[in-house]
């Protein structure tokens, strides 16, 4: 069966969500969002905590009331969410294969705007040796369990260990004791990270950590009995343990883009986008944690609502950039990666192709997004095209490997449409 969609929207997280009721009350058609998962609302549906902002009264919303709100929002605006739905594959740039409950679909679309969100990455990916016992889990895995089958009963492990110095390594302590476990340490490869997140003096009871530490080795066989580490300075030893959390370290859910051919940044793995969430593929729009994983979802939902514009422009006939925006960004030193990765012209209105405008005209302004790699005690940061400087400053705050910070516009104001590549650099 085929069917035909104004924007199909893949993904309903914070970003697919948010671009979907911004797309349906702008009136851009039919809108319909495909959620893999039984329920839509990504991973706040898990996180049973404050954080996610506040209610009409001004109460706070923990995880579930927070993705509740949204499926709402997208549902009253007038936009269709279906769970237990899997787009498969392409069977054109603009037709995805979908495996719904009722059977085989196709969906054609004008416009398609990819939300898949990311994963952290299991232990198979980070190549930590082992026999492949039971009790090795991700965050998402962890937390989905509890929500299943309660605190107490979804957890048959009793004494844990937690790997990873990003924030959610702190929510995987405090899940894993409401499940009634024994937290043995928290394990994390950068010297300091944990710490400075607070993550073992954090409760009541505070966390062994262990920084500057990695996992060389999980043993046991049919359950984990214990996970091998090594220090900085070479010191070895096995934690005892029945269970181990690996924590962070993100990598987009991609596959529908590897799919389709589109080109992926080498930092994040993601698409490569322009400032209006355009990918390489006429119609194919990508947003959220698709992008630059680990992001929170206050910030996962306003690019969902920031690319409800472009997509209005390309379903009213915008042309699309030909091959792709002409200036590209980098990073340079210690910084991890920046986003969006291209920049450059918009297409002139009424073409039939996106047109390069002459070198004195600039780019648009766009709003950098960047990552640093290691801990930086407020670095100078440095925009350049070439020999020209676009923007340099010292950054009062000091910057960290698990959040990012946006740029304004003004630090790519002036970018030469037709000139080489933008490079974004730190220098302690």
């Amino acid at each position: 069966m085929t069917r035909t969609v104004d924007v199909l929207v893949v993904g309903a997280g914070p970003a697919g969500l948010a671009a979907a009721a911004g797309l349906a009350a702008a009136g851009a058609g039919r809108v319909e969002v495909l959620e893999r998962e039984t329920d839509a609302g990504g991973v706040p549906r898990h996180c049973v905590r404050p954080g996610f902002g506040s209610d009409a009264l001004g109460r706070p919303l923990d995880g579930p009331a927070y993705a509740r709100r949204a499926v709402r929002a997208a549902s009253r605006a007038g936009a269709t969410v279906r769970t237990g739905v899997s787009a498969t594959g392409w069977a054109a740039p603009l037709t995805l294969d979908v495996t719904a409950p009722t059977g085989l679909e196709r969906i054609r679309a004008r416009a398609v705007v990819l939300a898949t969100g990311a994963r952290e990455r299991p232990r198979s990916a980070r190549l930590v040796p082992g026999s492949r016992p039971a009790g090795v889990l991700t965050t998402g895995e962890l937390q989905r369990t509890v929500a299943r089958f309660g605190a107490r009963a979804g957890l048959a492990g009793r004494r844990a260990v937690v790997v990873g110095g990003d924030p959610v390594a702190r929510h995987a302590v405090r899940t894993l004791r409401e499940a009634g476990a024994v937290v043995a340490a928290v394990v994390c490869e950068r010297p300091g990270t944990a710490t400075a997140l607070g993550v073992g003096g954090a409760f009541a009871t505070p966390v062994p950590v262990l920084s500057g530490t990695v996992v060389t080795e999980l043993t046991g066989r049919g359950r984990l009995t214990g996970v091998a580490v090594r220090a900085g300075d070479g010191r070895t030893a096995v934690l005892r343990c029945d269970t181990v959390v690996f924590t962070g370290d993100w990598i987009p859910d991609h596959e529908l883009v590897r799919l389709l051919g589109v080109p992926l940044a080498p930092g994040t793995r993601g698409p490569v986008t322009d400032g209006d969430f355009r990918t390489a593929e006429p119609g194919v729009f990508a947003v959220g944690n698709l992008l630059h994983g680990g992001e929170p979802a206050r910030r996962a939902a306003a690019e969902g609502r920031a690319v409800v514009g472009a997509v209005l422009a390309r379903l009213a006939g915008r042309p699309w950039p030909a091959g792709g925006v002409p200036v590209a960004v980098a990073t340079e030193g210690p910084l991890r990666w920046v986003t969006p990765g291209l920049l450059g012209p918009a297409p002139v209105p009424g073409t039939s192709e996106a047109v390069s405008l002459p070198p004195p005209v600039p780019a648009p302004p766009v709003r950098l997004l960047v990552r640093p790699e290691r801990r930086l005690v407020r670095p100078v940061l440095t925009v350049r095209q070439g020999d020209v400087l676009l923007g340099r400053e010292r950054l009062a705050a000091t910057l960290v490997p698990w959040r990012s910070v946006r740029l304004g516009p003004w630090w790519t104001d002036g970018v030469d449409g037709a000139g080489g590549p933008v490079v974004v650099a730190a220098e302690e």
